[in-house]
């Protein structure tokens, strides 16, 4: 490791490089040598690394922030936490996919937030792979389109909730979901309103259910050309309403859902999201 005095006989962009674009360690007295140093340039180096320590701070109050609902929670003695959330309710083609994680505790991950904040889809799949690294246990739960068709949308939302959780192989001892509660699931559960922007488990679990049905509908473009399913997921773009329009449905549109139905020339269904009468068929799944 070298030295303060031979780090400061290096070039200010060789220090650049090394202190804010690879964000290595600060050696102690390095920005009040650069402050005093007469180089053009050495103060504003000076500068830019305490700007990326104020940014260091912040993000390290808002992981921690993000960590509240979990700390509470693990301070009255539940050891073992997850976060279950989903992705895929809004669009008209493909499954709906939930995530489920239990985080170590007082993690940590810098970026970690809502997948629907992280619009860097390289930035989400390297979240994706360091919690899957990280986690304790996770898994992923879906609901069919088949399954959406006959239980309605927010029903199989739910259903996919309840797979991800019986799909951890180790339990939790409490759940945090994303606005709801998952039914039939013994275990305690609080549901939390725009969960995902703070809780870090949330915040993960929608990481893992967003980027695992992004792969899957990449994977059904492969399978169904055309549609172009891979770059807005079966979402309702201007695109694909117009390929919906041009080609017709494939097997897997949500014939359920009022812009499908109109394609097809049926009549609307589903009109309500939240009928009560799904609430038997998927107590029977």
């Amino acid at each position: 490791m070298l030295t303060l005095e031979q780090l400061l006989t290096q070039s200010i962009p060789e220090l650049r490089e090394r202190f804010v674009d690879r964000e290595r360690p600060i050696p102690k007295g390095l920005v009040e040598a650069l402050e005093s140093d007469n180089r053009q340039g050495a103060h504003h180096l000076a500068k830019l690394i305490r700007e990326r320590w104020r940014k260091n701070r912040a993000e390290g109050q808002r992981l921690h922030n993000l960590l509240r609902f979990e700390i509470d929670l693990w301070e009255q003695g539940f050891r073992s936490v997850a976060g279950v959330d989903e992705a895929g309710m809004a669009p008209l083609a493909g499954p709906v996919v939930a995530g489920a994680v239990i985080l170590p505790r007082n993690y940590k991950l810098k970026r970690l937030n809502d997948s629907k904040q992280i619009l860097d889809i390289a930035v989400r799949d390297e979240l994706a792979q360091q919690i899957k690294a990280d986690a304790v246990v996770w898994s992923v739960g879906i609901a069919e389109v088949d399954e959406i068709d006959t239980l309605n949308i927010y029903h199989a939302g739910l259903l996919a909730m309840r797979r991800a959780v019986e799909g951890l192989t180790s339990q939790p001892d409490f759940i945090l979901v994303d606005a709801r509660r998952i039914p039939h699931c013994s275990t305690p559960q609080r549901g939390i309103i725009k969960g995902d922007t703070l809780s870090a488990s949330i915040a993960a679990a929608s990481i893992i259910a967003k980027t695992t049905r992004d792969a899957i509908m990449t994977e059904l473009d492969s399978i169904l050309p055309g549609y172009n399913f891979a770059t807005h997921k079966g979402y309702p773009t201007p695109e694909h309403c117009r390929c919906l329009k041009e080609l017709g449905a494939t097997p897997i549109h949500r014939r359920s859902f009022a812009r499908v139905r109109e394609a097809l020339g049926l009549d609307p269904i589903q009109s309500e999201l939240f009928e009560e009468k799904a609430e038997s068929a998927v107590a029977g799944q």
